[in-house]
């Protein structure tokens, strides 16, 4: 690990950091307009920490500054009998990059996967993110062949809901 790099687990008086790095992170994939962030900090006090908590999110420190972020959740492989973990968002601020914390919170994450019996670490990524793809990649990572994600959301979610 590198010496100026801490990664833990957030604490709750920390809802406005982790708020703010997942800010940062919608703007970089163009995902900021209110249509499509609706994120706040009383959202992530609410329901990344306590007894409601819903996922994880691991903050990254470089020499005591705040880094980056990475949001997971568990899952579970049916077919496999096996828990894993989801990446929901690794995020790390610019001035950060190539210092190795991307690699670094996957370390992290599998350990943690490791430690709870997971088989595997699944994400996914936006098509246009050239350099991301690149570093998954160099890591040993491929795509999920055979299967397409899809979503169901908003008014059609809605509908089939009221169904």
């Amino acid at each position: 690990m590198n010496s100026g790099l801490e990664i833990r687990a957030s604490r709750p008086d920390e809802a406005g950091l982790v708020f703010t790095l997942l800010h940062e992170l919608a703007v970089y994939e163009k995902l900021d307009a209110p249509a499509f962030f609706e994120l706040t900090p009383e959202i992530v006090a609410r329901d990344f920490y306590g007894e409601t908590q819903k996922v994880h999110a691991d903050l990254a420190f470089w020499d005591g500054q705040p880094a980056g972020v990475c949001l997971w959740y568990g899952t579970y492989a049916s077919f496999r009998a096996a828990p894993g973990v989801f990446l929901e968002d690794l995020y790390v601020r610019e001035s950060y990059r190539g210092k190795g914390i991307g690699k670094a919170f996957f370390a992290h994450l599998a350990r943690l996967a490791a430690a709870g019996g997971a088989r595997r670490v699944e994400w996914t990524v936006l098509d246009w993110n050239e350099s991301a793809i690149g570093f998954y990649r160099g890591m040993g990572a491929a795509p999920n062949a055979g299967w397409t994600h899809y979503r169901l959301q908003g008014e059609a979610l809605k509908a089939l809901a009221e169904a």
